[in-house]
């Protein structure tokens, strides 16, 4: 295994996407946690659909992917949070309006430029061989970026996650901070697209939050364990991925299932233990 560790690290390709994918595991677990416990976790699906039109648009205009999709992922981002919030279209009804118009109008661009190609493959499905050196400069930057502003404004995040009404009635401007949230999950879900793809992206934000809740209580410690979980699952994806010559995205997923699973039933089994123990 540390054999195959090194040889994969001969390759510059691989090294650069190692980088940006552990940056980009390690925002999207700590978002996530925010994201599952205000039941909005599926906002990372609905995003990802406006990616792919975003990047579709991008390429039928052969523009840079990330400086086209960026900006129309944050605004749809804080459109949608707008809808959920000031209409009769909530939660779950108002994602799937936006991801699927998204989808729609992303399929209708490619169909009428290049067609059904690989770099569409490579968008819905996500490539390793998608991040070059550019995107990776961009995406490392984002990605400090990303990690700061939630260290920034962590005590604030933890409060409208928790109780947002209580959080208002204290006097935090609540909807500045779930607009801070929505804009830092729209940058993570673009820059994760490239390499998990637009079908897959959303599985770096729930599964470790919820592998992570199976047997941690309090919010620091559920964001700790959903942080490692998140880096030691994408890393373990990438090595088999290049050990079995399997796709990445498809291949980080599956850790993380079966990390949720184990975890799962360790949680099952831990009142046993405990009552073990104390008879």
């Amino acid at each position: 295994m540390i054999n195959l560790v090194l040889e994969m690290f001969t390759f510059g390709f691989l090294v650069r996407a190692v980088v940006v994918g552990l940056l980009v595991s390690l925002c999207a677990s700590l978002l996530g946690v925010s994201l599952v416990l205000k039941r909005y976790s599926m906002i990372g699906d609905g995003l990802s659909h406006v990616g792919f039109g975003a990047l579709a648009l991008a390429t039928a205009l052969n523009a840079a992917p990330l400086a086209v999709s960026i900006p129309v992922v944050v605004a749809a981002a804080f459109f949608l949070l707008r809808l959920s919030e000031n209409s009769k279209i909530r939660g779950d009804a108002a994602i799937a309006l936006i991801s699927t118009s998204a989808l729609a109008v992303g399929v209708v661009i490619v169909s009428m430029t290049t067609g059904m190609n690989t770099d569409v493959c490579n968008y819905m499905f996500g490539s390793i061989l998608a991040m070059s050196k550019s995107d990776v400069t961009l995406s490392v930057i984002l990605s400090l970026a990303v990690l700061t502003l939630f260290v920034f404004f962590y005590h604030k995040i933890f409060a409208v996650t928790f109780d947002e009404t209580f959080a208002r009635a204290t006097g935090t401007r609540a909807g500045l901070y779930n607009l801070i949230i929505a804009l830092l999950t729209a940058v993570t879900i673009v820059l994760g697209m490239r390499m998990m793809g637009a079908l897959l992206i959303s599985s770096l934000i729930i599964f470790p939050a919820l592998s992570s809740m199976r047997i941690c209580k309090s919010f620091v410690s559920v964001t700790v364990c959903s942080a490692l979980i998140s880096v030691c699952c994408f890393f373990a994806g990438v090595v088999i991925s290049y050990g079995f010559n399997t796709p990445t995205g498809a291949s980080v997923v599956l850790i993380n299932m079966a990390v949720f699973v184990a975890f799962w039933l360790l949680g099952k089994l831990r009142p046993g233990l405990n009552m073990a123990r104390s008879g």
